[in-house]
């Protein structure tokens, strides 16, 4: 029991997120972070890569909407394990290891119980989810396809997430990178074989993305077993903890609110285009698979000022949390000068890598030419969002992203998709006018913070 003890207690010592620099710190974090989330979209992104060499308009639509389906439901059950992650994170800056156990198994039982509800209403509604998406009819099928067989790995794609969750919230990031990184490897192979040999169109790309995460779980649960982690923690603690439940649902269901309510404005945004006809239903396919890799450095930014803000919070040490939340957004931003040009200037370069098609390339480079500037202010917003999810503050996210998902980003897409002579470069702009908004929201909340706490003092 006593080596146990110190085998925890030195790992927590080990932490960098509690002392020396900064900086350091957030980057050994958000690299790991960042290539995680690179090869984690790279599965949607293999696979309408492979379908546009191998099929045709209609396959390319499917799988494009399908798989932003799809990551929607990824992002909110991702959001939801912030929960834990939040939760994780305190306890171990509290050096409760116990209590970390106890929100691991409470973890482990929660999701387990939502992946088989999800399967079962994902199975049952694809049709009905395919149709109010008003894909065209064309790809309707199609779609439908997609989304039927990548729930039925919804279990699988949960265990992944929950996984990565628990480990980021202990500070562990290198090991989901190196989980993710198998299943990648994985889906280009079972893409090749299943879409480009077997003829498998839209239902091997599917196929290929469920076998590939099925192989990352059962390698991660290899690895787990091995490995020494700063909670004390055993199966008999699967059940679930009524504190620990609380505390990450209080944490995590804002955050997955507010994600559901983003990621809904998205597939509404989604429907307006898809309404506009085949080839900008194509072209927004394509773009949507450039941007989940462009929003990747201020998702991890926001992962790791999140785990950062939790640890150092849970220690007491406010002024250092604080000093990563800047440090975190000045850094983000500086990355995302770089990403914007790439997307303004060359759309149609990064366009052509998915589709030879040249009027999907042309739309798609039109939308990311509207949408490109969100890659500097989303790093400013996300960075806020993360800080709030560290503190456990996640009232203020959820609030912001559901008034700017239905008040502003909504809105602004079904105006702009309505002028004369509209075009996917004007939609595009609904997204970063929509992030004005959200960094000048929490703004307020920040100027609000500091103003509660010279009170209280």
């Amino acid at each position: 029991m006593s080596n146990k003890k110190e085998k925890i207690a030195a790992k927590q010592k080990e932490n960098a997120f509690l002392e020396g620099s900064v900086f350091g710190a957030l980057i050994r974090f958000a690299l790991p972070v960042l290539g995680a989330l690179i090869l984690q979209a790279a599965y949607g992104a293999v696979d309408l890569l492979v379908v546009g060499q191998f099929g045709d308009a209609s396959s390319i639509s499917a799988v494009g909407t399908g798989s932003a389906f799809m990551q929607m439901v990824t992002f909110i059950i991702t959001s939801l394990a912030m929960g834990s992650t939040v939760i994780i994170g305190q306890h171990i800056g509290e050096k409760k290891p116990k209590e970390a156990g106890n929100a691991v198994g409470t973890t482990v039982v929660l999701f387990a119980l939502l992946g088989i509800v999800l399967t079962v209403l994902l199975e049952l509604f694809a049709g009905n989810i395919v149709r109010i998406l008003q894909v065209p009819e064309a790809s309707f099928d199609q779609a439908v396809t997609y989304i039927r067989i990548c729930s039925g790995g919804i279990l699988i794609i949960i265990a992944y997430n929950v996984i990565s969750g628990v480990l980021r919230g202990v500070g562990n990031a290198n090991l989901p990178f190196l989980f993710v990184g198998i299943a990648c490897v994985v889906n280009i192979v079972g893409d090749l074989l299943l879409v480009g040999v077997f003829q498998m169109d839209v239902a091997g790309a599917a196929l290929a993305t469920v076998l590939a995460q099925l192989v990352s779980v059962a390698a991660s649960i290899l690895v787990l077993r091995r490995q020494s982690l700063p909670v004390a923690f055993s199966l008999s603690q699967c059940r679930i903890y009524a504190v620990e439940l609380k505390k990450i649902l209080n944490v995590g269901v804002p955050i997955a609110l507010q994600e559901t309510m983003v990621q809904i404005s998205f597939l509404v945004i989604n429907s307006i285009i898809n309404e506009m006809g085949l080839m900008p239903s194509a072209g927004y396919g394509v773009a949507q698979k450039i941007i989940s890799f462009i929003m990747l450095v201020p998702s991890s930014v926001m992962q790791s000022v999140s785990a950062f803000v939790a640890q150092n919070i849970g220690a007491g040490k406010k002024d250092r949390a604080w000093k990563g939340f800047f440090t975190a957004m000045a850094t983000g931003c500086s990355v995302g000068i770089v990403i914007f040009l790439a997307g303004f200037f060359g759309g149609a370069q990064l366009s052509s890598v998915f589709t030879k098609d040249a009027e999907v390339i042309a739309q798609s480079a039109d939308y990311l030419r509207g949408f490109s500037v969100e890659c500097i202010l989303t790093c400013i917003l996300f960075s806020s969002i993360g800080y709030f999810n560290g503190c456990g503050k996640s009232i203020p996210v959820m609030v912001q992203g559901i008034t700017s998902a239905f008040c502003i980003r909504i809105p602004v897409s079904v105006f702009m998709s309505r002028l004369p002579n509209a075009s996917l470069m004007l939609v595009g702009l609904a997204t970063p006018v929509t992030t004005v908004y959200g960094i000048l929201f929490f703004a307020i909340c920040f100027a609000w913070m500091r103003r509660r706490m010279k009170e209280l003092i």
